[in-house]
């Protein structure tokens, strides 16, 4: 999932490297649909926390689009912490330094600062089913009723599932077992097994999804 070397395939793509950023293929290519969904659904002057923030690129777009959120960037993966750190000075300041959150571990929420909404892209199919786990549970730990997960990425639907992600994950659990595009109903169980409910789903270009989790009242 990671590198040390900015060439080597991270997050399955080549990046390229300018005065420390790092450059994403596939965030050129979706950031902009993103940002636009994100515009929607964040709340105004909302902290927002992202989850596996890869090169820093989607922060750089949400905040373009939003000047009234602050970002909170994180990834396990020093050299994109770095690069996240280097594209923060494109939007003065609302991007905060990144944290090292790896959410394979348990708890991965304590310490982390007061939030009001998560954001997480293009991370569940490339990562252990456990970090699927740990970011339903750690939303319902910081976000309070009516706070709201967004994720973004590619997902099973049974027959309606797209050939090009059944083939994407095919290629995935050839690379890891652990990886593999993930059943939406599987996902949505999750969350919903956390207090959470499926607000919104939006079609994204490329058999993508955006999913929009709010936080139930407690039941």
């Amino acid at each position: 999932m990671t590198s040390s070397d900015p060439n080597d395939p991270i997050a399955l793509e080549a990046r390229t490297a300018t005065d420390g950023r790092l450059f994403s293929p596939s965030a050129a290519r979706n950031r902009a649909a993103i940002a636009d969904v994100l515009d929607v659904v964040l709340p105004r002057q909302a902290r927002v926390l992202e989850i596996g923030s890869g090169t820093g690129e989607h922060a750089v777009a949400a905040c373009e689009v939003r000047p009234d959120i602050h970002w909170q960037p994180s990834d396990p993966d020093a050299d994109s912490r770095a690069s996240q750190q280097a594209w923060a000075s494109a939007v003065d300041g609302r991007i905060a330094a990144p944290l090292a959150l790896d959410l394979t571990q348990d708890h991965w929420w304590q310490d982390v600062p007061e939030t009001d909404a998560i954001v997480c892209m293009n991370v569940i199919h490339i990562s252990p089913w456990r970090v699927a786990e740990n970011l339903a549970a750690g939303g319902a730990a910081l976000l309070k009723p009516g706070q709201r997960v967004f994720t973004y990425g590619p997902y099973k639907e049974g027959e309606k599932t797209a050939p090009s992600n059944l083939a994407f994950d095919e290629n995935l659990k050839s690379r890891n077992p652990d990886w593999g595009v993930r059943d939406l109903d599987a996902v949505i169980a999750l969350f919903d097994a956390a207090g959470f409910v499926l607000e919104r789903r939006i079609d994204m270009p490329a058999n993508n999804l955006s999913l929009v989790f709010e936080k139930a009242e407690s039941r």
